[in-house]
């Protein structure tokens, strides 16, 4: 999958996978996989930098990790780019500096965070010829107004909201919309109420495709196991094992060999 007219077609013909990425390494690995496409997520600001919210990533942060995930997938995967904090609340002209700095750095879409107060930003943007996904749920720039990370949509009211957050998403243009952390049968009702592809991460079995971390999939993030994380892999347990017989071969003077020597 290299396009937008790619990814919306794959709604209702086969489940979309989609994977985080933030470096050129990460890209590298998830080029050479059969996972559809990459998000360049602002949550490289708590998986790499280890920040307690989102809050830090900016839009010069945000390109500079978009080219790099973009030169690591050597144009194989459809990109999609975060918004970071705030970028879509400032008005169009700054949302549009915004997408220039994502677009040119190698998104293929970007991902804003609600609708509620910005849809004129979403239309402006996607008139403007750039792709834009939706991200309603849990949306993690919020979650100070949320009251902490908490699934969402919980009661009638919260999920009938939320399905007309999604409505308004699709109106505006979106081409996608992601789902974070509500009930399953919520997601169900959107995910067939739209024509647009519905992403879920926490959000069921029911939703047009799934998106995880790269590092909660791969078992890289030891000590966070949301409910909604499967890790396919232990490589957290394979880092700790090589840099146990990394330290082990110095100690005991095996490393470098012969071989490993000028």
């Amino acid at each position: 999958m290299k396009t937008v007219l790619e990814f919306k077609a794959r709604k209702g013909q086969g489940r979309i996978s989609m994977s985080t990425a933030y470096t050129a390494w990460e890209a590298r690995f998830l080029a050479a996989s059969p996972v559809d496409c990459v998000l360049v997520g602002d949550s490289v600001a708590t998986v790499i930098d280890g920040d307690a919210t989102t809050f830090a990533a900016t839009p010069e942060i945000m390109a500079r990790h978009t080219a790099a995930v973009a030169r690591g997938l050597a144009g194989t995967k459809f990109i999609i780019a975060d918004f970071p904090f705030l970028a879509a609340r400032k008005g169009i002209v700054p949302a549009v500096e915004c997408a220039v700095l994502l677009m040119r750095a190698g998104a293929h879409a970007v991902k804003i965070e609600g609708i509620d107060g910005h849809a004129d930003v979403v239309s402006h943007l996607v008139e403007s010829g750039v792709p834009v996904i939706v991200h309603l749920g849990l949306t993690p720039q919020s979650v100070n107004g949320l009251g902490g990370y908490k699934v969402q949509a919980k009661t009638e009211a919260a999920a009938e909201a939320l399905i007309t957050q999604a409505r308004a998403a699709e109106a505006a243009g979106a081409c996608g919309v992601v789902l974070e952390c509500v009930p399953s049968e919520v997601a169900q009702i959107i995910t067939v109420a739209l024509a647009i592809p519905v992403i879920g991460i926490g959000a069921g079995p029911h939703t047009d495709g799934q998106v995880l971390v790269f590092h909660d999939l791969l078992g890289l993030n030891p000590g966070f196991s949301p409910r909604f994380v499967r890790a396919f892999a232990d490589a957290g347990g394979a880092v700790g094992n090589g840099l146990n017989a990394y330290a082990a071969a110095v100690a005991d003077g095996s490393f470098p060999s012969a071989k490993e020597s000028y």
